[in-house]
């Protein structure tokens, strides 16, 4: 198992802190003035399993093991009440994670669609999306009248295949595809 010292923490790394696996959001490091004290390193990190963001404070001497954790391709094959469906395109093996888990992403998956699947110990623990989706507007608001957008950029309500609900542009119309922001939610204009 390797081990990783605090000095070398990153954005993105997979961690064990008190044996919980965590996922390094963002490192800061702070040099004391004070003569022969160590340098602080500030990290905020998510608990993989539950999905709570904490703030860490460690000396540069600390030491942590690095995560088991792996991202996989899979596709999205449906979706009932209970849970999402996926297939490992590595073991052609089927998994499902449940709805809860994935509850602020659903918006972006739609059948036959490539996810990388973080995976912990062998278990599926949450999904990671391209920056950016395409997908149909299934609902647009009408657009108004030419001279209406005079004040810069208008947007309109319009509702995507996945359910997911979006503000558009004015041009954009039912049948349109859009390429969403998996970071921001916001669209990018046509795809």
């Amino acid at each position: 198992m390797t081990l990783i010292g605090a000095n070398e923490l990153k954005k993105k790394l997979m961690i064990i802190l008190e044996g919980q696996p965590y996922l390094v959001l963002d490192v800061t490091f702070a040099s004391p003035s004070a003569r022969g004290a160590s340098t602080m390193i500030k990290a905020r990190v998510r608990n993989l399993l539950s999905g709570a963001v904490l703030d860490k404070t460690f000396r540069s001497s600390e030491k942590f093991a690095e995560a088991d954790a792996e991202k996989v391709p899979a596709h999205f094959l449906y979706a009932d009440t209970q849970a999402y469906y996926f297939m490992d395109e590595a073991t052609y093996e089927q998994f499902a994670l449940p709805v809860k888990k994935i509850e602020d992403v659903k918006g972006y998956i739609k059948e036959n669609s490539a996810v990388q699947v973080l995976k912990y110990n062998g278990q599926p623990l949450s999904l990671e999306f391209p920056v950016y989706v395409e997908l149909k507007v299934s609902y647009a608001e009408p657009g108004v009248k030419k001279g209406d957008s005079g004040a810069g950029s208008v947007t309109k309500l319009a509702k995507l295949e996945t359910g997911l609900e979006v503000r558009v542009p004015l041009y954009i119309e039912e049948g349109d595809t859009v390429r969403v922001n998996t970071q921001t939610g916001e669209v990018a204009g046509r795809a």
